[in-house]
């Protein structure tokens, strides 16, 4: 009991140490805080103090900065004033020679005046005067010079509108006949002349009954299957193919050919070369409608045209080939539109299309102007082409430069001589009605159509022209052949007024 009374007072006076010495602590802990508080307010002073000395320093220097600038400015400002002082005097001073110069003026101007004034009167004494002498007003005189110079000068422009206009046509025909003759020049191609007949040639004559047959009916196969007459006569070894269809009688050609060379020929057999020829007359018909738009340089053109381009191979026109005619109008269209600046690929594709109706206008009814333009707008072509095509006959006025030029490759390519074969009677009617139109008119001794119907020579009755009368004469016929007539290049007219006088000596 003793024990534990002991322990607890022991340890109530240690509790108590501990307090009086965790005060004591605590009041020593006090002091060095109000120790370090009072430090730190001093050292915070000092700063203020030095930091406020530094600022009046900082201050102090930046006013005298600004003093010594505006002392500067102020130094400067008294210059630009005593400079701006003296221009004022200089302005002073110009403002009033000027305005001496200006009463000046002023003074020089009332002379002139009083002057102008003094002149008009005389001008106008002068003029009366003149008028009096003259019997006319000075409008009256006006009027007549002024229209003087009207008829002065109507004449000279009416002399120097012909001198130009035939310098013009001097000019445009030398220019013309040079473009012209440069483009036939580089445009030279083959002629190519055909007729409606083709030759097949036989080893020998027995091959012809061979090719008859039993009662003919080899021959009436081969007729059936082509659509065109085996001509078998007495010609020694060879047959005639008949036919104004070309591609029919190449399609026959080639399969009695290969007949020949097979030595088999009865009905089957015909059949089967008939069947072949048309094949390969189909891939050439394709072949040369392809070289034709490769050569021209055609692109984009669509296969049913290039087709029926290629059957232009085997068709001809007055026995000129009319591919080979389609491929120089289109050259020559093309070289043309280079020479005048016109569109060179549209007279080429016109030119190489203008003659395409003529590959159906054998099976289709129409002219082949109406079935080329048919043609050419079912499978896209452009309305300049069309148009082209639709002109080059005169059907419709030709509105582009480039249908224009496609008419006179047309002609050009017509017209060359050994161009085109025209049958006999075709000559004689056309002579004929050449100088028909000539005796028309009255006062013609006689007329001679020569050279193939190219020129017409008219002898007149020598009383009843003169020389303006007979260049009229010439000019009407041919005008009038012109409007009458379809010919290939050009007719030239001459007139012969021819006067004799005879004298007998005795």
């Amino acid at each position: 009991m003793n024990g534990l009374l002991y322990a607890a007072i022991l340890a109530v006076v240690i509790l108590i140490a501990v307090i009086v010495v965790q005060k004591v602590k605590y009041k020593d802990l006090l002091s060095q805080t109000e120790q370090a508080k009072k430090d730190l307010q001093e050292k915070e002073a000092i700063i203020q103090k030095e930091a406020l000395i530094k600022a009046k320093e900082a201050l102090q220097t930046e006013r005298e900065q600004l003093n010594e600038d505006e002392r500067e400015r102020r130094r400067e400002f008294a210059q630009i004033e005593t400079k701006l002082n003296k221009r004022e005097d200089m302005l002073e001073t110009k403002i009033q020679e000027i305005t001496d110069k200006e009463t000046e003026l002023d003074k020089m101007k009332d002379r002139l005046i009083e002057k102008e004034d003094h002149l008009a009167d005389i001008v106008q004494k002068q003029t009366e005067e003149l008028e009096r002498i003259a019997g006319m007003s000075a409008e009256e005189a006006k009027k007549m010079l002024l229209e003087q110079l009207k008829s002065d000068l109507a004449q000279e422009q009416m002399q120097l509108i012909r001198e130009n206009e035939a310098k013009i046509r001097e000019d445009a025909l030398e220019k013309s006949k040079e473009i012209l003759s440069t483009t036939m020049q580089r445009c030279m191609m083959d002629q190519v002349v055909e007729s409606t007949v083709s030759v097949v040639s036989l080893p020998n004559d027995e091959m012809k009954g061979r090719i008859i047959g039993r009662e003919g009916r080899n021959i009436r196969t081969l007729e059936t299957l082509t659509g065109v007459d085996l001509i078998i006569d007495d010609t020694p070894e060879a047959v005639v193919l008949s036919s104004f269809d070309p591609v029919r009688r190449e399609v026959a050609k080639l399969a009695l050919e290969k007949l020949i060379q097979d030595g088999r020929i009865h009905p089957v057999r015909i059949e089967e070369m008939v069947e072949k020829a048309n094949e390969e007359v189909d891939k050439k018909i394709m072949k040369e409608g392809e070289n034709a738009a490769v050569d021209m340089g055609i692109m984009g053109l669509n296969k049913e045209l290039i087709k029926n381009l290629g059957r232009l191979y085997y068709r001809t026109s007055y026995g000129q080939n009319v591919l080979k005619h389609s491929l120089e109008v289109g050259h020559i269209a093309g070289m043309l539109a280079a020479e005048l600046g016109a569109d060179v690929y549209t007279a080429k594709r016109a030119g190489l299309l203008h003659d395409i109706g003529k590959a159906v206008d054998q099976t289709q009814e129409g002219t082949h102007i109406q079935l080329g333009v048919e043609l050419a707008s079912r499978y896209g072509e452009k309305q300049e082409v069309i148009h082209a095509i639709e002109a080059h006959h005169d059907d419709v006025t030709a509105n582009t430069i480039e249908a224009v030029l496609v008419k006179l490759a047309d002609a050009i390519s017509a017209g060359r001589p050994g161009a085109r074969r025209d049958t006999l009677e075709i000559y004689i009617k056309r002579l004929q009605k050449i100088e028909e139109i000539v005796n028309s008119y009255e006062g013609i001794k006689q007329s001679f159509a020569v050279q193939a119907g190219r020129e017409v020579r008219v002898i007149v009755q020598s009383e009843m022209f003169d020389d303006l009368a007979s260049q009229k004469l010439a000019r009407d016929i041919a005008k009038k052949i012109e409007d009458e007539l379809d010919y290939p290049g050009q007719i030239k007219v001459t007139v012969v007024r021819e006067f004799r006088t005879t004298e007998i000596a005795k």
